[in-house]
């Protein structure tokens, strides 16, 4: 069942043995849209897997009411002391199919909303082939939507787009200062009608938690400093992952949304000119 694109999804790295219980705790504060991907190393896919089947059971929550998003990890960025969702040895058209099969199985569902290279591969050529499966997965009716995640090079994406067909739905990059708001990749994804994802936005901007611009937002909305960042970045086309562990935060996160920028346009502006000369200075 197709529906909107999220405004915000919660990001399941690094959650480890809590995985499931931080995934009920957060679909039941209003996330809709959960981030995961099939790398042991970071992931614990199978957890999310039990949290949504305890939701299904529980009837607090539909499939078909999720936006569910998952990921092929090449072997460069899964740990082999772990167990690994495909044979390195194989194709990487038949390495991304059984990472695929895998993902259905931990995720209990018969189709994903969202499936992402982690990151392009060691060669172009590669890259090219695990992309063409993650195209022919939508062909078929697998997947809705298909992208690529830690790409910072505009050339990789016009790679993927020569490809034909509906080209590249989503990108998931680092958005934040360090990286100098990936400029380059947000404005191409911009023009080519890509949604982006951001993650590492708040733990990678200390300094933007504090800026003038953010506190005044902040105290004339009466919200959070992290609630102001996910909202601008939801104002300029930015889809948030939010990953937090605490209920109260998981709430702000999902309410983000319903926050009105009324009354702090000369903030916004100001925020909006600083970013893009950041940008241009890069």
């Amino acid at each position: 069942m197709a529906h909107p694109f999220p405004k915000i999804i919660y990001g399941t790295a690094w959650k480890r043995e809590h995985t499931a219980d931080l995934i009920v705790k957060a679909v039941k504060q209003g996330f809709r849209a959960i981030d995961t991907a099939c790398q042991p190393k970071h992931y614990r896919e199978d957890l999310v897997g039990s949290a949504l089947g305890t939701l299904y059971e529980s009837n607090i929550i539909k499939r078909e009411d999720l936006f569910l998003q998952t990921k092929y990890t090449p072997i460069g960025g899964q740990d082999r002391s772990q167990p690994i969702p495909y044979d390195p040895s194989d194709a990487v058209q038949a390495q991304v199919r059984a990472s695929f099969s895998t993902s259905l199985r931990n995720l209990r569902t018969t189709y994903l909303d969202g499936y992402l290279l982690h990151s392009p591969l060691n060669t172009d050529a590669r890259t090219l082939e695990a992309w063409r499966t993650l195209v022919a997965l939508r062909d078929e009716g697998k997947v809705r939507l298909i992208g690529v995640s830690n790409v910072y090079d505009v050339r990789v994406l016009r790679l993927l787009a020569a490809e034909g067909g509906s080209g590249v739905d989503i990108v998931q990059n680092r958005w934040y200062e360090g990286n100098v708001w990936d400029g380059d990749v947000v404005e191409y994804c911009r023009n080519e009608g890509i949604h982006y994802e951001s993650f590492w936005t708040l733990s990678g901007s200390p300094s933007l938690l504090q800026h003038p611009s953010i506190l005044s937002i902040s105290r004339k909305l009466s919200c959070t400093p992290a609630q102001a960042i996910f909202r601008l970045a939801q104002e300029w086309g930015v889809t948030p992952l939010a990953g937090s562990k605490n209920e109260g935060h998981m709430k702000d996160g999902v309410e983000t949304e319903k926050i009105a920028l009324e009354g702090v346009e000369n903030d916004v502006e100001l925020l909006r000119e600083l970013m893009i000369s950041e940008v241009e200075r890069a």
